[in-house]
């Protein structure tokens, strides 16, 4: 802090010192909120033994009994500090305040948050400390969870770009490009785009979403959609991406290698279909698409249990 040139005088440094004992002894003040990490004794115990209560009726079915992971993922250990470490705490107590538990997001009180998170805090052997794990944003935001394994991305060498860290799940992927694309594909089985009203923004729509679903002509959704399974590749063999339960994508292995190859192929080829601007010639080719999923999904997908998915046979 940079006090100037006011603090001259034997008078000025004696009122420079009695702001900084009020300062120091205000609660919420500035010393109170310095950074700290979850090695500095951040919950107490008895939260803790709260929070192992309510994890056993609110996560154990999903994340294991241990916080080993089971159909979601770890939540003690290399994997989990793996993915959380170097993040504020604010993000972790967020992600169980908004979207947890799975089946009844944002049931929990936010003391009840506070005291899972204590719970998983000890599971990965922080130290308790003397107060409970407070719920304030702003105080959570200036508690990081180290990890030794949360290391800087290697800087690119000369005549590369950056890389890019991955940041959802194999799940969501999915989910935000492979499902929706695909299904564009597939619907020309039985609708020919040729044939869909000319596009146009609808002014009256309620939402963005219906209002631009079909600014684009047909066939050119049809291009974007086929173009979106050529250009996945990377995202699939994105290093550090996991599954939804929390085990690393397979990324090491041939097989895996193989389809992701065989998927950005097929998506190639619908494109070269779409150009055709023929819908059965599209349509012939939703037949490639649909094996090319299949291969992946009989392997590390269509498992036993969720739990099982992405482990190698």
């Amino acid at each position: 802090m940079n006090w100037g040139r006011s603090v001259k005088r034997a008078g000025g440094l004696c009122l420079l010192a009695l702001a900084c004992a009020s300062i120091g002894s205000r609660p919420g003040s500035l010393i109170a909120r310095q950074a700290r990490t979850t090695r500095d004794g951040v919950f107490a115990n008895a939260q803790a033994t709260r929070g192992a209560a309510l994890y056993e009726t609110k996560c154990a079915a999903c994340h294991g009994g241990r916080l080993e992971g089971s159909v979601g993922p770890e939540l003690a250990g290399a994997g989990f500090l793996g993915v959380w470490g170097g993040q504020a705490l604010s993000n972790l107590f967020d992600k169980i305040d908004k979207t947890m538990p799975a089946d009844a997001p944002g049931t929990l009180s936010r003391v009840q948050v506070a005291e899972i998170v204590a719970n998983m805090l000890r599971a990965n052997q922080f130290p308790g400390g003397d107060a409970d794990l407070g719920v304030d944003q702003a105080a959570l935001k200036q508690i990081s969870l180290p990890s030794s394994l949360n290391r800087p991305a290697p800087a690119a060498a000369p005549g590369q770009g950056p890389s890019f860290p991955a940041t959802g799940n194999m799940n969501q992927v999915m989910r935000g490009i492979l499902f929706p694309s695909s299904n564009v594909l597939f619907d020309v089985q039985t609708q020919d785009p040729g044939g869909r009203p000319k596009p146009g923004a609808r002014a009256d729509a309620p939402t963005t979403t219906s209002r631009y679903g079909d600014v684009y002509e047909p066939w050119a959704v049809v291009d974007a959609a086929a173009i979106s399974l050529a250009e996945v590749g990377p995202l699939l063999m994105a290093p550090g991406r996991r599954c939804e339960n929390g085990k690393p994508v397979p990324i090491d292995r041939a097989d895996w290698q193989q389809w992701v190859r065989e998927l950005t192929e097929v998506g190639r080829a619908a494109y070269k279909a779409s150009q055709t601007r023929n819908a059965q010639t599209v349509s012939d080719v939703t037949n490639q698409v649909a094996d090319a999923c299949a291969n992946c999904h009989r392997v590390y997908r269509d498992t036993a249990t969720a739990a099982a998915r992405c482990t190698p046979p």
